[in-house]
């Protein structure tokens, strides 16, 4: 089978139709789930379904497409994702955040500031941000329904007491517009106040659980802490990435087994070899 035996964008007209519709009911509704027929596609399940078919639904010919898989624009994931959108579509790829229209990513932003010519696809494995306190789907759909997050709230009261502060890292729950507490797909609490205020549309897709929300541009976006326990992100302070030299940025951290010392690099690779690159001219 070759290029010219799919359709374009690999889905069905239809399919788009209906994906697209969800899109906009969740972009009218910033932070609440839309269900959506979840469609099979030629990659397993957690591979970033969702978020490929709202990629599908929304690309273009002329779109310019960049895809991340925490921060990295070479993993297994993000070169697989590639190829696949390319084969079905031939639109243009790149690593430059600038230069991309649209951004598909597994749990990353990018360092770079996105405006509103970027569309920002994040995969979600579990949409439900109260899936800890509330086992039974129905429920939580009800206290979505009747503004009831007591629950959400208590867990974090119950990590200060155990521990002395709110332990919880990558997924940090959020209120959006004042209304939905959501779960911003596994990004670090590093990533979680871009959320807020953007110029960029963000778009959240989990496809074994067939939920798709958005945040869109200029909406409020608050991470939930209390006055007395702030909301806190990672300590990035004192350190400084190894190939470009960046700082007060999101870093993996890698340990030297040979001389026991531990090194730093941006976890955003593209604009961490853009940074490298600009410096040694």
């Amino acid at each position: 089978m070759n290029e010219n035996d799919y359709n374009f964008a690999f889905l069905d007209e239809g399919s788009k139709r209906e994906i697209r519709r969800a899109i906009i009911k969740a972009i009218t509704i910033p932070g609440c789930q839309i269900p959506f027929g979840s469609r099979e596609l030629p990659i397993g399940r957690g591979w970033g379904t969702g978020g490929l078919q709202i990629t599908l639904s929304i690309i273009g010919p002329d779109d310019i497409l960049k895809v991340i898989d925490q921060g990295n624009d070479d993993s297994v994931n993000a070169i697989s994702i590639k190829k696949f959108v390319s084969r079905c579509t031939g639109v243009e790829q790149t690593t430059d955040t600038q230069k991309a229209t649209i951004i598909q990513s597994r749990h990353r932003i990018p360092e770079e500031k996105l405006g509103e010519n970027h569309v920002l696809v994040l995969q979600v494995p579990n949409p439900e941000p109260l899936r800890s306190v509330e086992r039974s789907v129905l429920k939580a759909r009800q206290m979505h329904g009747d503004t009831e997050y007591s629950a959400a709230w208590l867990l974090l009261y119950e990590q200060i007491v155990r521990y002395g502060k709110i332990t919880m890292g990558a997924g940090y729950p959020v209120l959006v517009d004042g209304r939905y507490v959501m779960a911003p797909s596994p990004i670090p609490r590093y990533d979680t106040l871009g959320l807020d205020d953007a110029d960029c549309l963000y778009l959240f897709g989990a496809g074994r659980e067939k939920m798709i929300y958005a945040v869109p541009p200029h909406t409020s976006v608050v991470p939930l802490d209390f006055d007395d326990f702030p909301f806190e992100l990672e300590n990035v302070e004192e350190r400084v990435c190894r190939i470009c030299g960046a700082e007060n940025v999101y870093f993996d951290e890698i340990f030297d087994s040979e001389t026991g010392e531990r090194h730093y690099q941006c976890s955003d690779s593209g604009f961490c070899a853009k940074n490298a690159a600009a410096k040694q001219i």
